[in-house]
């Protein structure tokens, strides 16, 4: 049987982006998308899934990597 790492965090899931960070990725990465998809702007705009793809999951990898989060958490 192999081994299993119980308690052990991955950093880089966890929550590191907040609310009004989220929104903003979300918001941009859509105009971004369909911007490129009308031809407004170039295919640089379709970089746009990975705001949507972190504003969604909620973590942003480069975060984790500087260790910098907007994320609030709640005290309990």
């Amino acid at each position: 049987m192999g081994h299993v790492h119980q308690g052990v965090a991955m950093p880089f899931l966890q929550s590191n982006v907040g609310i009004w960070d989220r929104a903003t990725r979300l918001a941009a990465g859509v105009l971004l998308i369909s911007l490129a998809a009308m031809g407004a702007i170039g295919p640089w705009g379709y970089i746009g899934f990975v705001l949507l793809v972190t504003g969604i999951m909620g973590t942003c990898p480069i975060y984790s990597l500087i260790d910098f989060s907007t994320f609030k958490r709640q005290k309990p």
